[in-house]
């Protein structure tokens, strides 16, 4: 029985002029792995709601064409009918939950099926500690953070025992090594029980790392590409559409390497043969660290906090400094204290040990200059910090409370009562360097994701802080969108603003933060280049990072100076052109 059929379809939304899915022809077989990807508004989710039933039964719209789901067309059936033979994670997990509890929000597809309850408790419990989450099973899903929020989703399709597995986006908010045990889960799921799974997903490499089937590419709301993952990795598929190639793949085609279908590189041992054409690219041309010695402009000191009186610190004495013009990745496993860490630095949290000081310039008449002091702000009001210390959101839609543009990033001054005059001074200003000045007077409506993103950002900018700091910042964003994103963040960088940054995106972290945080167990366990800390397995390891694919390839290169070798292949083109961190030098590394 083929498990997924669609017939020439087309799809077009009941509010829109134009279809998002066109001419769609596609056969999934029972028990396939297939990644699913493509651009922002390419047609992906679009055509996972014609999979689970969605459309027709929640999203209207005009559809051509036939679609077959095990042999069943959906709008024949129930959207309750389709969940019995499709499982879904979305990728907004707080629009899936429904208990009190995560082990309620596991158990309710079983209550619905009248699982007994001396059946169910195993199979929750088992569910749950698949994804690490066993623990956590009394927690209302609201107070999880958003990684384990994702965690307890899977968990709840886990306990399903559906006959097709639809996974969107399920990495998003995931720390890198649960991200690794989920698609281990899947495809262990998918070894006993021979359940087809289809994922959608930015993040290829960290998908086609598991050995998966097929590939189908969606641009523009059709399919340009659906074949193996070593014929797509020989291709120039990815770039083309805007996606993100596999670091690994990127790093053997800057050395000039012809790869082949045949050469079946979607498995990282086979590069083995390319070994000595990328040693002697990387001998060539060596770098060693540069970093700006720019001042300090925010100092932490023992720092700790906790939640409750008698609850252990959430994170404990916590110190390090943050350069002005820096941009600090804060990286570390779900739950280590990183969001608590921002919170406590922007204010949110008051934390009850330690101290943050604040660089801020004194006129000093005696030296006829500035000089440059440090204040301690632990009993800055709210206004103090917030014009010093900004905090963007993960979703800019948490943030934004006007209908226009302008209106909201001069809603801060606003607020504080600013002169108007200077209102409209420094809004304007915040517009230009956002790019959004030529929409000052759209409505946020209009905007896409992204843009609204950058009104976020120009809000905060608005008020003047020197340090800015953002929570995941391209969680959700396609290759083409990060990339614009991350160089607008690296223009506001150039203006003297320090950006601290919560990701679990290692390739984002090497390419652009200048140095990185590592926490674990609400403590600092590494502060660092990102290229040294993910070349020490050890710090790897505790804070749940993952191995990324040119340290795997310099591993199996037998690469001494792993640090510099992946240094040199994720930044040393780009950041020498940019004045950056890197610069070409002849000592150091070896093999």
């Amino acid at each position: 029985m083929k498990a997924i059929v669609f017939e020439d379809v087309t799809f077009k939304y009941n509010n829109l002029d134009e279809p998002t899915l066109r001419n769609i022809n596609l056969c999934i077989e029972e028990g396939e792995r297939v990644l699913i990807t493509g651009k922002s508004g390419s047609g992906k989710s679009t055509l996972a709601h014609c999979i689970n039933g969605l459309i027709p039964f929640t999203y209207k719209g005009e559809i051509k064409g036939r679609i077959t789901v095990r042999g069943e067309e959906p709008k024949n059936l129930s959207l309750f009918a389709m969940g019995t033979q499709v499982g879904s994670i979305l990728q907004d997990q707080d629009c899936q939950f429904v208990g009190l509890s995560s082990g309620e929000d596991v158990a309710f597809a079983l209550e619905n099926d009248c699982v007994p309850p001396e059946e169910m408790g195993p199979i929750v419990d088992q569910a749950l500690a698949q994804v690490d989450m066993l623990e956590h099973k009394s927690q209302p899903p609201q107070n999880l953070s958003g990684g384990q929020k994702q965690k307890v989703a899977i968990a709840g399709i886990l306990a399903m025992d559906v006959p097709i597995l639809l996974f969107d986006e399920p990495l998003a908010n995931l720390d890198p090594a649960s991200g690794k045990k989920a698609m281990e889960t899947m495809l262990d799921i998918h070894a006993k029980t021979g359940k087809t799974i289809l994922v959608i997903e930015h993040r290829i490499e960290d998908v086609l790392e598991h050995g998966f089937d097929r590939v189908i590419v969606i641009e523009e709301g059709r399919i340009v590409f659906d074949d193996t993952p070593d014929r797509l990795l020989a291709a120039d598929i990815l770039p083309k559409c805007g996606l993100r190639q596999p670091l690994y793949v990127e790093m053997l085609k800057r050395c000039g390497v012809d790869i082949t279908e045949e050469d079946k590189i979607s498995v990282l041992e086979n590069t083995i043969k390319f070994k000595d054409q990328v040693v002697e690219r990387y001998l060539e041309d060596r770098f060693r660290d540069k970093r700006p010695d720019n001042r300090t402009i925010l100092k932490l000191e023992g720092v700790s906090y906790k939640y409750y009186k008698d609850d252990p610190y959430t994170i404990e004495d916590i110190s390090f400094d943050v350069k002005e013009g820096e941009m600090l990745a804060i990286v570390g496993n779900n739950g280590a204290g990183k969001s608590t860490l921002l919170k406590a630095i922007s204010g949110i949290a008051k934390y009850q040990k330690g101290s943050i000081f604040y660089a801020e310039p004194t006129d000093a008449a005696e030296a006829g200059s500035k000089v440059e002091t440090m204040t301690c702000i632990d009993k800055w009001t709210a206004k103090q910090r917030a014009l010093a210390i900004g905090f963007v959101m993960q979703n800019p839609n948490h943030m934004i409370t006007k209908d226009m543009i302008f209106d909201e990033v001069a809603f801060g001054l606003r607020n504080f009562g600013t002169r108007e005059e200077e209102v409209d001074r420094s809004v304007k200003e915040a517009l230009k360097i956002c790019g959004l000045y030529e929409y000052r007077n759209w409505p946020v409506s209009s905007l896409s994701y992204g843009q609204k993103k950058r009104v976020t950002i120009a809000s905060i900018l608005s008020m003047g802080p020197k340090v800015i700091i953002l929570d995941e910042p391209t969680a959700g964003q396609d290759y083409t969108s990060y990339r614009e994103f991350m160089a607008y963040l690296d223009h506001i960088k150039k203006t003297g603003v320090a950006i601290l940054l919560i990701t679990h995106d290692m390739h984002l972290a090497l390419e652009y933060a200048d140095s990185g945080v590592v926490l674990s167990g609400g403590k600092v366990i590494a502060l660092d280049y990102i290229d040294r800390i993910l070349a020490d397995s050890s710090i790897i390891s505790r804070a749940n990072l993952k191995h990324t694919s040119i340290e795997r390839m310099g591993r199996l290169y037998g690469v001494e100076d792993l640090s510099s070798f992946i240094a040199y292949f994720t930044r040393s083109i780009s950041s020498c052109d940019a004045g950056g961190r890197y610069c070409a030098a002849e000592a150091g590394g070896g093999l």
